[in-house]
C-alpha cells in the first residue's frame, strides 16, 4: 500500500524508517511546508508543500500525519473528507470538540482514523501486560513519563508554544501515558490534578489521578524538566504483587526504543486499513487531556478581575 507522510519533523524519521523496512506499506509521497525538509526526498518520491495538492494528485492508499499538534485537526479533516485512511500522531487534536468532529467525519465518510500511541507497542510494556496473572484484579497503575523536553524536540520548537502544542506535557505526553493506563484498567475518569506551568503558560509538570469503573486507580506523572529520561509503568495487584516495566530498558542510546515502537504503529495501522473501525482510543485519551485541564480550572483560585 502506498503511504504519504505529511510533516517531516523530529518524529517523522521513525515512520520513514519503518516504511523502509520492506513490509506491506511503502513510502509514496511526502509533504512539508519547508523546502529544506523536502530536499532529501526530491529524487525518491513526489514532494508537496501543500497537503491539499498531495490529496488532489491521488495515488495514495493511506497517509501518516506528523504535523504540529494544532494542525492535526484541519489536515486530518481534509484527508478524511477525501476518504483516505489516516494515521495521526497523538494527540488526535488539541481540542476535544475537534477530535469529536474528526471521529464524526471519519464515520460519515467511512474512512479509517487511527491515532498513533507508540508506547503501547513497547516490548517491555507488552511483556508486562501479557505476563500479568489471570484472574487477579489490578489495584493501581502508575505511569511515569519524565524527560527534559528541550532534549527531545530538535528544531520543532512548536512544542514549547502552548497554543500550537495544545498546552504542554499534559497535551502532548499525556495521551501516551493515559493510553497506557487504559490498557491495564479500561476506561478512566480524572479525579484530581496538579499542574505546574511556566511563565508563558506551558505546563511543565503534572500529576493526574484517575479512577477506573472497577474502583482501581491510576497515577500519571508527567515532567518536562526532568534530568535524563524516565518512562515506566508499575502495576499493583489485589494480592499485593507489584509488576514493573521500564520502557527504555535494553535499548542502548537516546530514543532507541522508538524504532521498534513505530514499526508496531505501522503494523497496527495496516490492520486498521483492512478492518476499519472507529478510533475510540484517540478520542478517549483526548477526553482525559480535556478533563485534566478542566479539573485544573475548577481547583485553581480565581484571580482578581477574572471572569469565569
Amino acid at each position: 500500500m502506498r503511504i504519504g507522510v505529511i510533516g517531516l519533523g523530529v518524529i517523522s524519521r521513525y515512520y520513514l524508517a519503518a516504511l523502509g523496512e520492506g513490509g506491506p506499506l511503502r513510502l509514496a509521497a511526502v509533504c512539508d511546508v519547508r523546502p529544506e525538509a523536502l530536499a532529501p526526498y526530491r529524487d525518491e518520491v513526489p514532494c508537496w508543500r501543500d497537503h491539499r495538492d498531495m490529496i488532489a494528485a491521488g495515488g495514495l492508499d493511506g497517509v501518516v500525519v506528523t504535523v504540529p499538534n494544532d494542525q492535526h485537526a484541519p489536515v486530518c479533516a481534509d484527508l478524511l473528507d477525501a476518504g483516505l485512511p489516516v494515521c495521526v500522531e497523538k494527540p488526535l487534536a488539541t481540542r476535544l470538540r475537534d477530535g469529536l468532529a474528526l471521529a464524526d467525519l471519519a464515520a460519515t465518510r467511512g474512512a479509517v482514523l487511527f491515532t498513533s500511541f507508540h508506547r503501547r507497542y513497547n516490548a517491555r510494556v507488552r511483556a508486562l501486560l501479557d505476563n500479568l496473572p489471570r484472574g487477579v484484579p489490578v489495584e493501581s497503575v502508575r505511569v511515569r513519563y519524565l524527560e527534559r523536553i528541550e532534549d527531545h524536540v530538535g528544531d520543532d520548537r512548536w512544542y514549547l508554544d502552548p497554543t500550537r502544542c495544545g498546552g504542554g506535557c499534559v497535551a502532548d505526553n499525556g495521551p501516551n501515558a493515559f493510553d497506557l493506563a487504559r490498557m491495564f484498567l479500561g476506561d478512566l475518569t480524572v479525579s484530581d490534578v496538579d499542574i505546574t506551568r511556566d511563565s508563558i503558560g506551558v505546563d511543565r509538570a503534572a500529576v493526574v489521578e484517575l479512577t477506573a469503573g472497577s474502583g482501581a486507580t491510576a497515577t500519571v506523572e508527567l515532567d518536562w524538566d526532568h534530568q535524563g529520561e524516565t518512562k515506566d509503568v508499575e502495576v499493583r495487584l489485589a494480592d499485593g504483587a507489584v509488576h514493573h516495566a521500564d520502557m527504555l530498558a535494553g535499548f542502548a542510546g537516546f530514543k532507541q526504543s522508538l524504532w521498534h515502537e513505530y514499526g508496531g504503529v505501522l503494523r497496527a495501522f495496516t490492520l486498521a486499513i483492512h478492518t476499519g473501525g472507529a478510533d475510540r482510543d484517540g478520542l478517549a485519551a483526548l477526553a482525559l487531556v480535556d478533563a485534566a485541564y478542566r479539573a485544573e480550572q475548577w481547583s485553581r483560585p480565581a484571580l482578581i478581575g477574572e471572569t469565569t
